[in-house]
């Protein structure tokens, strides 16, 4: 006689056991309609698991975030069983999720290409179509080997090999098919209508490029039609706004082989990057930060010392040099990060807790070797300029150092037009430093920082780092992509590791506690951001040229430079175009390339001192006076437009 606790705290109580499917079904006809699956006493299982003893159920439906995983895990298997009815031949290696949807990897001669997708996906939703049972079954390890022995399935079996004796083993039976998954799954494939598959790619077993090459069939899953097709436009806005795309386009910047995860910055580009700089570092005097430049190559000592030698050696570009009548050679390594050398800068003399705190910042260049297959235009590069700040405090400190981190981060990203983003407060993992009395108050200093600003936010328990707790924000784009850029970290380990110190008020030495911090993240990363929000069309203050001067025929070219030079003066960037070309063609020309303002000048805007201007989206505007442009240009530039 199971008694069942529901998430509303309400009670309800039942002679025999009953399953999650039947739960639902007994609160109500719509639920029993959206459950994929449930959890029982904080555990995740298919909604065919038995309720058999007095316990807390929550039931998944397919609109949550976890329904929509048990969704897209499910439809990787729907995948599996659509292959191995089409290609009887296909070898089986695994098959997760991913943000958005799925994949599975496969071992098979025929190479599958874009075109057979659209056959497999056929098969898939013929398959869906039948409504039919997944059945869960659990085995011993000898059972499952001897499955998929029979099956011909020499990955499954690598995979079954490694896990534990002890651990139970899962069998997925779709009809005739059979795979090997924690699950959870949808108990019924009447779940699994609103799904495509987006892509081919290779990937190496086990991600070892030393193993054999498989082949990556990519897709997509939703709880209903209209979700997906919503995504599916979103996609294909995505593509229209590539910053790779769109970098080519406008002429920002370039990569090449010779310096592969490299920014070659063209002048437009580097305009971008400088002027987004000057607003940064603007906005941390404004805050009280010291600006700082540390050396890019340092003695492995340092990074041993920090401990980074251990943990980021394999990511680090390490060179060694001779140096002259020595005995041994030296090692350096290009810096990955700016915190080692932030302390050495700290520690440049005693400080007293009245010198508290003390926030250092520096646009450092640091480098990380990133696999190649992970480079992905300025979204992740292996030479990148960080806002790196840190900030060395008292314990007592943390929480008003937290709010005003915040109060500035929040005004950045509303003035570069990011209106929304979310806070995830990361907490003590098991494998940490540092007593749980310092976990306690540096955890509710950043919470109570939070909670002061009235803002909301997400405790993901364990993903602090080992070395304290930690912040990130969350910008949103355009598109409603989410992307973690701004970060808050707590720790306690870096400045006893490098002896950091303080004289307290009570004349003894203390450690500080370090705040590392960013709000933009990397340039390269942020700007490839913001050309993706603005699909390339950037605010006129952002904008590496505001405005350009046409001219109509050779006799207005000398006014046209006149008006740029009389514009330049003033310290906007513009520029000319003295082409002998049609106005139309000048026009379409120079709006694919996202200029704020045309002004065309021909006879009447020569002989009465004026410019005929346009502004983006080929809006006349009309002609004016070049003080009444210069006026609406400024407010534009003021109101970060």
């Amino acid at each position: 006689m199971p008694k069942i606790i529901l998430p509303d705290k309400s009670e309800r109580v039942f002679t025999d056991p009953l399953s999650i499917d039947q739960l639902a079904a007994d609160i109500g006809p719509g639920l029993a309609k959206s459950a994929v699956a449930g959890k029982i006493s904080g555990e995740r299982v298919d909604a065919s698991e038995l309720i058999i003893k007095d316990c807390e159920v929550e039931i998944i439906k397919a609109d949550s975030e976890e329904g929509l995983e048990v969704i897209r895990h499910s439809c990787a298997h729907l995948l599996a069983h659509a292959l191995k009815q089409l290609y009887p031949e296909v070898k089986l290696a695994i098959g997760p999720t991913i943000e958005n949807g799925f994949y599975y990897d496969i071992s098979l001669k025929h190479k599958i290409t874009e075109d057979d997708l659209g056959n497999i996906e056929k098969r898939m939703k013929k398959l869906a179509s039948e409504n039919y049972e997944v059945v869960r079954e659990v085995v011993s390890k000898k059972k499952a080997k001897e499955i998929f022995k029979g099956r011909n399935e020499n990955y499954k079996l690598q995979i079954i090999q490694d896990i534990p004796d002890e651990e139970i083993i899962a069998l997925y039976h779709h009809k005739e098919y059979i795979d090997m998954c924690r699950g959870p799954h949808v108990t019924n494939t009447r779940h699994l209508k609103a799904f495509k598959l987006t892509k081919v790619a290779g990937a190496y077993w086990r991600g070892d490029s030393s193993n054999e090459m498989l082949q990556r069939i990519y897709g997509t899953a939703w709880k209903s039609k209209k979700d997906l097709d919503k995504y599916l436009e979103n996609l294909i806005e995505a593509e229209k706004r590539d910053h790779r795309k769109i970098g080519r386009q406008l002429n920002l910047f370039h990569f090449q082989e010779e310096a592969p995860g490299m920014v070659f910055w063209h002048s437009k580009g580097w305009t971008i990057y400088r002027i987004l700089k000057e607003f940064i570092r603007n906005q941390q005097i404004k805050a009280g930060y010291e600006e700082i430049n540390t050396p890019q190559l340092v003695d492995r000592r340092l990074w041993e010392q920090s401990g980074h030698w251990d943990k980021y050696r394999e990511n680090m570009f390490i060179t060694e040099i001779d140096e002259e009548h020595a005995n041994e050679k030296r090692v350096y390594a290009l810096k990955p990060m700016n915190c080692p050398c932030h302390v050495q800068v700290y520690n440049q003399g005693l400080k007293s807790y009245r010198d508290l705190p003390i926030r250092l910042a520096e646009f450092g260049s640091c480098h990380r070797y990133e696999a190649s297959g992970t480079l992905h235009g300025l979204m992740r590069v292996r030479a990148m300029i960080q806002d790196d700040g840190h900030i060395f405090c008292t314990e007592e400190q943390i929480e008003s150092e937290t709010k005003n981190f915040i109060e500035a981060l929040s005004h950045v990203y509303k003035e570069l037009g990011f209106e929304k983003f979310d806070i995830k407060l990361s907490t003590r993992p098991e494998i940490r430093v540092g007593s749980d009395s310092v976990w306690d108050r540096s955890e509710s200093a950043l919470e109570n920082a939070i909670n002061n600003l009235g803002l909301s936010y997400e405790i993901c328990k364990g993903d602090g780092a080992f070395y304290g707790p930690k912040l990130d924000f969350f910008l949103t784009d355009a598109l409603q992509r989410e992307w973690q850029c701004g970060t808050l970290q707590a720790d306690f380990i870096l400045p006893e590791r490098l002896d950091a110190k303080f004289v307290g008020e009570d004349g003894v030495k203390h450690r500080p506690v370090m705040l590392h911090r960013a709000i933009l993240g990397s340039f390269e990363r942020f700007i490839g951001i913001l050309i993706e929000h603005y699909s390339g069309s950037l605010p006129v203050w952002l904008s590496p040229v505001q405005a350009i001067v046409l001219n109509i025929t050779d006799k207005h070219s000398k006014y046209s430079l006149k008006v740029r030079d009389s514009l330049r003066k003033m310290g906007f960037r513009v520029q000319s175009d003295l082409r002998n070309e049609k106005m139309t063609y000048k026009i379409r020309d120079h709006s694919m390339k996202k200029i704020p303002y045309l002004l065309v000048v021909g006879d009447n805007e020569l002989e009465n001192n004026k410019v005929s201007v346009r502004s983006r989206g080929n809006k006349d505007l009309g002609i004016m006076s070049l003080d009444n442009f210069v006026i609406r240009l400024n407010k534009d530039i003021e109101k970060k437009n």
